[in-house]
């Protein structure tokens, strides 16, 4: 018997250290941003307390979405996630194209989390200029997502725990409001829901709808993030169904409070969350959310630089990306692959600091539907996969209950939203901007697959 000697410098492997409780916070904290903190707003003034309706049905959506990434992520925990699942169900070109799809949607959002977190932030400490708080926050959380996995995931869990945090205390605040227990404020009641529930009519809760969407974007991470997690096999389907529940408690809990409170012809919806504390007479309100808001953006640059660098070393080392990217230095981390996603977001923070207003928007016009495309391509592959693995007798560490039905209505839900979206002037363009990049994308995905003759490393 020949004996094997391990080599002289092993390779490094990416990392396992992610405790279940970061994960758990980090998809918590992921959904939990601007969206909820700021754009909750927008909603009410588009659908008035209808906005409800809105919430439910996308809150419907994305519980079947994760109970299906769940499914594959506990079967195969792979840092290419809803990338590689797409590839096994429906072929190499559409799992590329997904990947490369998700990597740009989150390194155009990195610049625009930077200036949005930088412009808040200097509108309560206006000293340093918020071309140089957002090169501050890009260079900081670069160095944060080099550090490793660990230290990634402890800097999230704090920041999704303050945020949760102040969720649960504005909750508070709201309820003691609409009971009439604050000393000295008037209870607003209930009439701003009842009097008017739906003021825009059908129309409102579709254009609401969106916004809506838009928010619960980034919840979809917790699959990426699964494959650096301990025990992942277990601990995915414990998180999922922990960040399920409360992102919908905090999400329509915090709504009802705001569309009680503040009517749908409000200013103060523009910022909701200091607007329902100031109506409550918190002193200091408005700073203090909007420093809960500068926080929420920071996490979410965090989450998605983490996000975009994992599916582009994913992509590298399926052979849909250059081959450089797929290298890991000592501590396990994809050093080129965090360098390459930081480095657009850099180019359009820059940009949009030259020629402000006309960078970033041209940017989301393209991907601004994109995690609509990526929740889909998660139901359709996880229809595709539980069936080839049933005939084939496969056991799951984790099932999605109420196959196939269930992962149907999901499929169902996402038609409806895009033929909403098509009938609706301001989300059409944008949808069709989508599809085209879409297009393109999966175009030099296929080519570049032709070129190469299809060199691929096997998942």
């Amino acid at each position: 018997m020949t004996e094997k000697h391990a080599p002289a410098h092993p390779q490094p492997q990416l990392g396992h250290s992610m405790k279940p409780r970061q994960l758990t916070m980090m998809g918590l904290g992921s959904a939990i941003g601007a969206g909820l903190f700021l754009g909750s707003g927008a909603g009410v003034q588009a659908a008035g307390p209808a906005v409800l309706i809105s919430y439910l049905v996308a809150g419907t959506l994305i519980i079947l979405v994760m109970w299906a990434l769940g499914e594959m992520a506990a079967a195969n925990p792979n840092i290419g996630a809803f990338s590689v699942y797409a590839e096994r169900a429906m072929g190499k070109t559409a799992g590329a194209t997904i990947g490369w799809l998700w990597w740009l949607q989150l390194v155009v959002v990195i610049a625009a989390e930077a200036l949005g977190a930088a412009g808040l932030l200097f509108s309560v400490w206006p000293v340093v200029p918020v071309w140089a708080l957002a090169l501050l926050f890009m260079v900081v959380f670069t160095g944060i997502n080099l550090a490793g996995v660990r230290n990634f995931g402890e800097f999230e869990f704090w920041f999704a725990v303050l945020k949760v945090a102040a969720i649960i205390l504005f909750l508070g605040v709201g309820a003691a409001l609409l009971l009439g227990l604050l000393p000295d404020v008037a209870s607003p009641g209930l009439a701003n829901l009842t009097t008017d529930f739906a003021p825009e009519g059908l129309g409102g809760v579709a254009a609401a709808l969106f916004v809506v969407i838009f928010a619960f974007g980034g919840t979809e991470i917790v699959s990426v993030a699964a494959a650096e997690t301990e025990d992942p096999e277990h601990s995915v389907g414990k998180a999922i169904r922990t960040v399920v529940w409360r992102i919908l408690v905090f999400y329509i809990g915090s709504v009802l409070v705001i569309a009680a409170v503040l009517p749908a012809t409000s200013e103060a919806l523009a910022s909701p969350f200091a607007g329902v504390l100031d109506a409550a007479r918190i002193p200091g309100a408005a700073t203090a959310i909007t420093l809960v808001a500068v926080v929420a953006l920071l996490s979410a640059l965090n989450a998605n630089l983490y996000g975009a660098s994992r599916m582009v070393y994913s992509l590298a080392g399926r052979g849909e990306a250059p081959r450089f990217l797929a290298r890991l230095r000592g501590a396990g981390v994809p050093m080129a692959a965090v360098g390459v996603s930081v480095a657009f977001g850099f180019i359009a923070t820059v940009l949009e600091l030259l020629f402000p207003e006309r960078i970033l928007p041209a940017l989301f016009q393209l991907v601004g539907s994109t995690c609509l495309v990526v929740w889909g391509s998660a139901l359709v592959s996880q229809l595709v996969l539980r069936r080839r693995a049933d005939r084939a007798g496969t056991p799951l560490p984790l099932r999605m209950k109420g196959f196939p039905g269930l992962t149907i209505l999901g499929l169902v839900l996402l038609a409806v939203i895009f033929a909403v979206g098509f009938s609706a002037e301001s989300s059409r363009v944008q949808l069709f901007g989508t599809l085209t990049l879409i297009a393109g994308i999966a175009a030099a995905c296929w080519l570049a697959a032709r070129l190469t003759g299809g060199a691929r490393q096997p998942n």
